[in-house]
């Protein structure tokens, strides 16, 4: 499919249907109210990282649920010497046994003699004992030292962590300490990727007539970052037959869950309406709706979300990089949050660095740099380029009507990048800075005439 087709505005089509594309604030709506929050359900612990969690982790018994050893040395009763015993049995007084670090504390056993603390004799009949000595102290081991008390990190039915938290590596641990395999989180959309081309090459440098993959290595990322789970991929050519099986094949390759079918397909290429172009009429084959069927803005057009019979939607990006990552975040990043329970993403304002002409009718989104707090468009940010975008700070939503130098034009942030900084409020008026307000003297008047730079040149 050629940059052109991908471009431009919808059409009529060979029924003589006309088709009105959406503004850039309708689609982004239309695919946030299209979706449904994916129910809290159960997933293991090894798949619960970055997961909110939906129910309360509490303590199923005490924490720990035995006492324990907290060094490695010798578990004793009473006071020394001790007469050595076979370890794990009870201990009468003045008994000892080995114990390790986290052993069990058995019946009588009092306190830990730590090994570096204890030395082992013989009584005056030749059997073995054991005394303190080496680093011991006075009085050494104290009842109850070097022992972890059952309970005294949790007791039974204590709330461990509570709902609504990002689940981080110390959650799971806490989890998997207190005997969970698996957490109730809330629900998260698996994405399968379904990348067409048969023109596009994976590997080595591309000859006349090929291009290089690129959305194989950014889409998994970028699904992630917009808060799905990348489901596994599948490449296809370019007929319709192979369109319309990948699209019937609704189990993704996503680790752990193999069985579960994904929430959205995210395809790329197809989505025009030449003889190659197949989303559409598989869709109605399928027996789905188009939810949106072409945005109008620049670079992102025709971009296409349909939700078939199953539940499951499909979005359609263009095939030129940019013009899908502009696609993606137009469509697919409302549609990714409001499934996994998110919020429509916000979109700022930001000061303009330079004059930006009408172009009635559609919206452009345009990657810029922030130079001295104002937007610059970035340079290299044709529909098929990512060389303006890697170096972009966010991108900007150029109105149709355009953008003065100076004005405040609508901006989103990169989902890998930082957030856009906050414009100052002008209204906010900057507190003189005095000396007696800082306690310190007024600086010295600057004394008239040429200034001495001398020494500063060493």
């Amino acid at each position: 499919m050629t940059q052109e087709a991908q471009e431009e505005p919808s059409t009529p089509g060979a029924g003589g249907h006309h088709h009105l594309a959406h503004t850039w604030e309708e689609a982004r709506q239309a695919a946030f109210d299209a979706a449904t929050p994916i129910p809290a359900g159960p997933v293991s612990l090894e798949l619960a990282l970055g997961r909110r969690l939906d129910q309360d982790v509490v303590a199923l018994q005490d924490m720990p649920h035995y006492a324990s050893s907290a060094m490695d040395g010798w578990v004793v009763n009473g006071t020394g010497p001790w007469i050595l015993v076979e370890p794990g049995v009870p201990l009468a007084p003045h008994q000892a046994s080995p114990i390790a670090t986290g052993g069990l504390i058995p019946a009588g056993g009092k306190a830990v003699l730590r090994s570096e603390s204890a030395r082992l004799g013989k009584d005056e009949e030749g059997l073995p004992i054991l005394m303190t000595g080496g680093t011991a102290r006075p009085g050494e081991p104290r009842t109850g030292q070097h022992v972890r008390k059952a309970g005294e990190e949790a007791t039974e039915g204590d709330i461990l962590v509570k709902a609504g938290v990002v689940l981080n590596p110390a959650h799971l641990a806490l989890a998997a300490l207190a005997g969970y395999d698996e957490l109730v989180v809330q629900g998260k959309p698996l994405v399968r990727l379904l990348l067409t081309g048969s023109e596009v090459v994976q590997h080595g440098v591309p000859v006349p007539g090929q291009v290089r993959d690129t959305f194989g290595p950014q889409l998994p990322a970028v699904v992630g970052m917009l808060g799905g789970i990348a489901g596994g991929q599948q490449r296809i050519g370019d007929s319709y037959a192979e369109w319309l099986g990948a699209l019937e094949d609704v189990l993704p390759e996503a680790p752990g869950a193999p069985d579960l079918p994904a929430d959205v397909v995210i395809t790329t290429g197809g989505t025009g309406k030449s003889g190659t172009d197949h989303l559409r009429r598989a869709v109605a084959e399928l027996g789905g709706r188009l939810v949106i069927d072409g945005v109008a803005m620049r670079p992102g057009h025709p971009a296409v979300l349909a939700e078939l019979p199953d539940g499951r939607f499909v979005l359609g990006l263009p095939g030129n990089p940019l013009a899908a990552m502009m696609a993606l975040s137009t469509v697919g990043a409302p549609l990714l949050a409001a499934l996994g329970h998110g919020t429509l993403p916000a979109v700022q304002e930001v000061p303009c660095g330079t004059l930006l002409e009408p172009e009635p009718g559609r919206t452009r989104l345009m990657p810029f740099r922030l130079l001295y707090g104002m937007a610059s468009p970035a340079q290299h940010t044709g529909p098929g380029m990512m060389r303006g975008l890697a170096s972009a700070d966010g991108v900007m939503v150029v109105p149709p009507h355009g953008v003065q130098l100076g004005e405040l034009v609508p901006a989103f942030p990169l989902p890998w990048g930082l957030p856009i900084p906050a414009v100052p409020d002008p209204a906010a008026k900057t507190k003189p800075r005095s000396g007696a307000r800082t306690g310190k003297p007024a600086a010295k008047p600057a004394p008239a005439g040429p200034v001495d730079w001398s020494a500063l040149l060493g």
